[in-house]
């Protein structure tokens, strides 16, 4: 069985914000699903690609 985080929101989200995102940390994935609809679709994506994301999104 693999082991996550449990989901937590951007430490830079507000409260009254409706386009937060939530994110969990597994041992080999980064899930990213929308926090309106916990139960809606999730994104998974490789440790790698999700620090390749962060380190283009630092960029921009």
């Amino acid at each position: 069985m693999e082991r996550h985080t449990g989901w937590f929101k951007s430490s830079h989200s507000t409260a009254g914000s409706n386009g937060c995102l939530e994110v969990r940390f597994a041992e080999t994935t980064v899930d990213v699903r929308d926090s309106k609809n916990t139960a809606g679709p999730r994104f998974s994506f490789s440790s790698r690609a999700w620090r390749s994301f962060l380190t283009s999104a630092k960029r921009h």
